[in-house]
């Protein structure tokens, strides 16, 4: 497992569309010692032949075509399961990293010996025409404090291997949320990098969108997989809903 080597997790279903700006920006990174793993989760469109086109022309992107259809977990999981780096970072197929993302956030890790490491993002349409105002985030994440939070963006978490071991999703709605839940509940402490690195799309199907299911998700995540009481849930669901609500007041 190289020590320098950053290997870039990105699920992909039906991104045609997004799939080449998202690798550009990888392209573009000033850290250039990455592996970018790309797990097609069957799209019906032509994601596959995309991705493999970009990874004829630079051999760090690697296309893992799936069998079978299984959902983002399953996709990350694959992914993950053919990563060489002792670095981790995870890039959704839609969002997209500004350059300095990968070299920012590795200085910030290793002056604070993180193993989860996060930035700030802002917004962007899903055309890519019309840019959000700044989403920053905390100096530090403690696991209960993660349960209240929402500052964590998928797309510009870094984990390192040298401290948090395997990394594997569970097959559950919010399978990174989970994750780094269950890191942080180890004991570790989460460092936020308050710095612009990332470019969240905005698509008006995505999960994330869907206000109702995310909250019911949420709650069963309290519930179900931390293993939370009805009192301490609600605490915690109320100080997400809080968040959750000041973080998406504007674009």
């Amino acid at each position: 497992m190289s020590s320098e080597l950053v290997s870039i997790i990105v699920p992909a279903w039906r991104a045609s569309g997004t799939i080449g700006d998202t690798i550009a920006s990888v392209l573009a990174q000033t850290h250039g010692d990455w592996e970018m793993l790309v797990a097609d989760d069957c799209s019906p469109d032509d994601t596959r032949a995309i991705v493999a086109a970009w990874a004829a022309r630079d051999p760090r992107i690697r296309l893992l075509a799936l069998e079978k259809n299984g959902g983002p977990a399953a996709a990350r999981n694959a992914a993950l399961a053919a990563a060489r780096g002792r670095w981790l970072a995870f890039l959704d197929s839609d969002d997209v990293w500004l350059p300095a993302k990968l070299e920012r956030t590795l200085a910030h890790a290793r002056a604070h010996r993180s193993v989860l490491t996060f930035t700030g993002f802002r917004r962007m349409s899903q055309d890519g025409a019309r840019v959000g105002g700044y989403i920053g985030v905390p100096r530090t994440l403690t696991y209960r404090q993660l349960l209240g939070d929402t500052a964590i963006a998928t797309s510009t978490v870094v984990l390192d291997r040298d401290q948090v071991g395997e990394v594997r999703m569970q097959r559950v709605y919010y399978d990174d949320f989970a994750c780094w839940l269950g890191i942080l509940r180890r004991g570790f402490v989460a460092h936020g990098l308050d710095e612009d690195l990332m470019r969240y799309r905005v698509q008006p199907r995505s999960v994330s969108r869907n206000k109702r299911r995310s909250a019911q998700e949420v709650w069963k995540a309290y519930r179900h997989i931390e293993g939370l009481g009805p009192l301490a849930a609600a605490w915690h669901f109320t100080r997400y809903a809080v968040n959750g609500a000041r973080k998406y007041r504007r674009f």
